[in-house]
């Protein structure tokens, strides 16, 4: 198997290391393989890819989509290095609230899987930094939603202490004053 599947301390999302072939002429390596993942209990149905290009102490999120435009995502840098963020915003989880953050760069290769039910953001700790994801739905204005990074409450240990926003990323509400509509369910799980 090209990939290496590590779930995380919120074990929804998880860290995919994929093996990389490298020799004198570079490298070769799978970014994503259907079968493999739902081997791995990721049955996403990716349907777009996202391209994004930022410098340093940028921020971007947390960002999420409601039903039923929610979005899950697989994520990764393709150049530059990110501290990329997912936090558990299903009400009722037993980790609701609580959030997990790995480096994700041009070097490791690693992939982030985030869940539909999952807000995301990410920080650029290299002087430009672009990103690369799928989601699994298109982006809808209608359905869009966030908390605000510095959430109190949430407590991220962003390696960004005064991050560059966007304005509407300046402006999300804390999780606990979010439109939220995701619910936990054992057997989503």
């Amino acid at each position: 198997m090209p990939f290496a599947f590590k779930r995380l301390e919120i074990p929804e999302v998880v860290l995919i290391e994929p093996k990389v072939f490298e020799d004198e002429r570079g490298f070769f390596m799978e970014t994503y393989k259907m079968p493999d993942f739902v081997a791995a209990g990721i049955k996403a149905n990716f349907v777009q890819d996202n391209h994004s290009r930022s410098a340093r102490g940028i921020l971007r999120g947390l960002h999420y989509q409601n039903p039923p435009f929610a979005q899950g995502k697989l994520v990764r840098a393709v150049r530059g290095e990110i501290f990329d963020v997912a936090v558990d915003i299903r009400k009722g989880s037993p980790t609701w609230g609580k959030w997990v953050g790995v480096i994700l760069s041009e070097e490791n290769k690693n992939i982030l899987y985030v869940p539909e039910t999952f807000a995301h953001g990410f920080c650029v700790l290299s002087e430009i930094a672009e990103v690369v994801y799928k989601t699994t739905n298109g982006y809808s204005a209608e359905s869009e939603a966030g908390i605000i990074w510095s959430d109190e409450d949430l407590n991220i240990d962003w390696p960004v202490k005064e991050p560059i926003l966007s304005a509407k990323d300046g402006k999300w509400p804390t999780l606990k004053n979010a439109d939220i509509r995701f619910y936990y369910t054992e057997e989503a799980r």
